[in-house]
């Protein structure tokens, strides 16, 4: 494992635990699994480990493995206070309290302002008496170092960024996104204050690796360097050395193993031209298929009407960087085959999902296409067949248990 520095000297390494994408059995994380992945991680030198208030059952997963293992001192923990439901200065503490009891600490290493997507969310913070609060924390050696994450266009970043003495900022940033959200301006922005950059969604929520176009998968299994999807991209990410740490939502012991792999072998400024061509011709395949810019972030959740949004957008651009029934197909076992389904058309466009989407998309628009490529008319009723046999034979099984 490689490590970076952060502002003050400390060593981060290269390669974060992203733990928002613990495995999950129903609702529930898999504490069995993600206690062994985690351990395994730190085995292999991650010492960063992002969760987050707003991320179901992660804060206790990631506390309880670190107080059963006893390893606090060798794990730098971030999290993010959720800015958006701030309402009054006693709400902060409210929810910094809940983490702290969550994560079984009684301290942060890595604090943000969770999901920042322009300079009204941190003049709203500070209307509450969050400059004051930061310091009284700092002070207390309760929060080590504060940060942001950002959501929002590149101008809006920078006004951010400028507005407080910042110890860290948290991005997202890939190759698709080079000149998107903070992109590469606000990241070189950030290395002039001296100010360490965290990198999320390197694979933009594994679309870089799990739906790449046939056209990209074919660049890239015929080139002479023998790298796969997620390489290219990691590698790309970590030559830059502008970028202190890249989170990744691992979650497979080969995903651990390889990465950190990548990890130890990448070196600054490694990309030659014939590298940055090959990410020329990857991205061009990907534009020429893709049809919505969603990552699966899940911030645009929930729905009030239960419309499933990232799981259509993922397979809506299934159906073009794959093929239209594989997308069809996935859409009726993941959200059609449901005792409430989760269809586009139950959409009211009251717009809310699109007061959190971190992309921009338009989310009521975009919706109302995906439904009419993924749902033609034989589709629909072929779907409400199954859909009411699959929610009758639930129904006899059920019956039968009891009696």
């Amino acid at each position: 494992m490689q490590y970076r520095k952060d502002k003050y000297g400390n060593d981060i390494s290269i390669l974060g635990y992203g733990c928002m994408r613990f495995t999950r059995k129903g609702k529930n994380i898999d504490f069995e699994k993600a206690e062994a992945e985690v351990l395994h991680g730190l085995a292999l030198g991650i010492n960063y480990y992002d969760t987050a208030y707003l991320y179901s059952g992660n804060e206790e997963c990631l506390g309880k493995i670190i107080a059963k293992n006893n390893i606090r001192e060798q794990v730098k923990i971030a999290t993010k206070l959720p800015q958006y439901l701030v309402k009054t200065p006693e709400s902060i503490d409210k929810f910094f309290n809940e983490e702290l009891r969550r994560l079984q600490t009684d301290y942060i290493d890595y604090y943000l302002m969770h999901m920042i997507t322009d300079i009204e969310s941190w003049n709203n913070l500070k209307k509450n008496g969050i400059i004051e609060w930061i310091e009284k924390h700092k002070a207390d050696g309760s929060i080590r170092q504060v940060g942001f994450s950002y959501h929002g266009n590149t101008e809006m970043f920078l006004e951010v960024l400028n507005a407080y003495d910042w110890d860290f900022t948290q991005i997202q940033y890939n190759y698709m996104d080079e000149h998107t959200q903070a992109g590469r301006t606000g990241l070189m922005a950030a290395a002039k204050k001296g100010i360490p950059v965290i990198i999320m969604e390197p694979l933009r929520g594994g679309r870089l690796v799990n739906l790449l176009p046939e056209k990209a998968r074919n660049l890239i299994e015929k080139h002479d360097k023998k790298r796969s999807a997620a390489e290219w991209a990691l590698r790309w990410l970590w030559e830059q050395p502008e970028i202190t740490c890249v989170l990744s939502g691992m979650n497979s012991m080969e995903m651990l193993d390889e990465n950190a792999r990548i990890a130890s072998e990448v070196q600054e400024y490694e990309f030659d031209d014939s590298d940055r061509e090959m990410i020329a011709q990857i991205k061009k395949s990907i534009n020429d298929n893709i049809k919505v810019p969603c990552t699966g972030c899940n911030y645009c959740m929930p729905c009030p009407k239960n419309v499933d949004i990232p799981a259509t957008f993922r397979c809506y651009n299934s159906m073009y960087a794959e093929k239209k029934s594989a997308g069809r197909h996935e859409y009726a076992q993941t959200v059609g085959l449901r005792k409430d389904p989760g269809f586009a058309s139950q959409c009211i466009a009251c717009g809310k999902c699109e007061q959190h989407c971190p992309q921009g998309i338009e989310i009521r628009k975009k919706l109302k296409e995906a439904d009419r490529k993924l749902r033609p008319l034989p589709y629909k009723i072929g779907l409400s067949i199954a859909n009411k046999y699959v929610l009758s034979t639930r129904k006899k099984k059920k019956s039968k248990k009891e009696h």
